[in-house]
């Protein structure tokens, strides 16, 4: 069996479990977007870049609520983080023109949630080889755009698609 590793993480995956507040529940209660780089503000979820992602354009959509697990989300809730995670899928694709997306969840620890308590979709744009040598070989992960340009883009198309 062949294993990946990513060893970039664990600086966030360390944070995340070591006591402190959690970040989806401390980004959703700031007032500075820019800074959290919150791109969209829903009724019952929000719409972040992850600060660790595996490609440009990695999105989460997170509820306001801090549940564990999509059984105890109030059905709204869940709705709208659908509708968000479409909404997230039509801004990628005009941004960035994937050529795939990969959209899902981990709910525990044990399924490889970075934060288990509070429950987030994922929404990345892939492209044909996006993982090179780089990753494996170097343990380091290689994106072609800042944090801050990526949320300028998708702040801006957010705006022309809600």
């Amino acid at each position: 069996m062949d294993r990946l590793w990513s060893p970039w993480r664990y600086r966030y995956v360390s944070q995340a479990d070591a006591g402190g507040p959690c970040i989806f529940c401390a980004k959703s209660a700031g007032n500075n977007d820019a800074a959290d780089y919150v791109v969209h503000r829903g009724h019952g979820n929000f719409i972040l870049l992850n600060l660790y992602p595996y490609t440009t354009g990695h999105l989460m959509v997170a509820p306001y609520l801090h549940v564990a697990t999509l059984e105890e989300a109030p059905e709204e809730t869940v709705i709208e983080m659908m509708r968000l995670t479409r909404k997230a899928e039509v801004a990628l694709r005009s941004v960035y023109r994937p050529h795939g997306l990969n959209i899902g969840m981990n709910i525990g620890e044990c399924a490889g949630a970075g934060v288990a308590g509070h429950i987030h979709m994922h929404v990345l744009p892939r492209w044909p080889a996006d993982a090179n040598f780089m990753t494996t070989v170097g343990e380091t992960r290689v994106l072609p755009e800042d944090l801050d340009v990526t949320y300028e883009k998708l702040l801006n198309a957010f705006r022309g698609i809600l």
